[in-house]
């Protein structure tokens, strides 16, 4: 589940936890995509791809960098790269601009822009971020104009995350599964003509089973798709991802989907195992921030598809609110919470 989305300065923000029952290949249908598609261009091409050289985006409108104006402490959150949220909270009138305008900043800065897409109808399940696009017809509307915002930007896209992972949740009031599959299938297409590298989310490993989402993420359009995400808000380990990750390539493999690849998210990972409560993922007192990120193209011999370490929820805001303790003494969901950024700094 991700915390409600909340625009702050220009970004917007939430986080991520939850583990629901498997689904099988037998819950999809044939996604009647491409089987298999090359991870990029040809080698000339590839090369001259500035998202190969250049490092992210670190926009000063975000609220960590805010924070950081005022207080110093907050310097190692406000100074590096995280996503750009891209809700229903931009209206579909509204959304090609904000997206266009983040973007040519980032470009004007000779750095990669970096966004997550998260607008999809019964988003969420019903949990802290529950909403979305009211249907189909509205959300397709709406990534139209996202994807006109993205045109020739460059760009790198975490899409919708939590919508794969969440399908066959008996507790979701959406369960239309090829409804949803098709949105993502359209989303994918749509966000990779314009050009975006798009990731779409595969959950953590203490989730899903990759033999389970494999099937999803192939009729969820992963053959339009550079590849998927992983860990997106939540806090497991690194080495955990990169062996989840590894499983679901191979689990995609056998379906005749060949060539993507993946990031992982380590924003707030860096915790001792040791400390992990598992199921205690709103604001967890243990949590730490993890690894910067880091883009790894240049080390593709190294790293072999894994394409970097993201930080895509924002550290320092709350995951949400509750009545008793489960939130840890939290805010709204998505607002700035200096204590639980000093908390996560190790310094509260």
């Amino acid at each position: 589940m991700l915390p409600r989305a909340r625009l702050l300065g220009a970004s917007v923000l939430l986080t991520l936890a939850g583990s629901l029952p498997a689904v099988g290949a037998s819950a999809v249908a044939s996604a009647g995509q491409p089987g298999h598609t090359s991870s990029g261009p040809a080698t000339t091409a590839r090369a001259q791809d500035p998202r190969r050289t250049r490092g992210l985006f670190v926009d000063p409108l975000m609220p960590a960098a805010q924070a950081a104006q005022k207080d110093p402490t907050f310097a190692p959150l406000g100074s590096t790269a995280q996503a750009l949220w891209i809700t229903d909270y931009y209206s579909t009138d509204s959304v090609q601009q904000a997206v266009r305008d983040y973007a040519t900043r980032a470009n004007d800065a000779d750095k990669t822009p970096m966004m997550a897409i998260y607008a999809i109808p019964g988003r969420d399940c019903g949990l802290y971020s529950s909403g979305g696009l009211p249907d189909g017809p509205s959300y397709k509307a709406w990534i139209q104009q996202v994807a006109a915002g993205m045109k020739g930007q460059h760009a790198m896209v975490v899409l919708e995350p939590d919508a794969v992972p969440f399908i066959g949740n008996t507790q979701c009031t959406d369960t239309d599964i090829s409804g949803r599959l098709a949105l993502l299938r359209y989303a994918a297409q749509r966000l990779t003509r314009a050009g975006a590298w798009v990731y779409i989310d595969a959950g953590h490993s203490g989730w899903r089973k990759p033999s389970d989402i494999a099937p999803l993420l192939k009729s969820a359009g992963i053959g339009y798709a550079r590849g998927f995400s992983t860990n997106v808000g939540n806090y497991r380990k690194t080495t955990d991802e990169i062996t989840y990750a590894k499983a679901v390539l191979r689990e995609l493999r056998k379906l005749g989907v060949t060539g993507k690849r993946y990031v992982t998210e380590t924003a707030r990972n860096g915790a001792p195992r040791s400390s992990i409560v598992d199921g205690d993922v709103c604001n967890p007192t243990w949590a730490r921030v993890g690894r910067k990120p880091k883009l790894l193209f240049k080390s593709d011999a190294t790293y072999g598809p894994l394409d970097g370490y993201l930080w895509i929820k924002h550290p320092g805001e709350s995951d949400g609110q509750s009545s008793d303790s489960t939130c840890h003494g939290g805010p709204p969901s998505g607002q700035w919470w200096p204590d639980g950024a000093r908390r996560l700094l190790g310094k509260h």
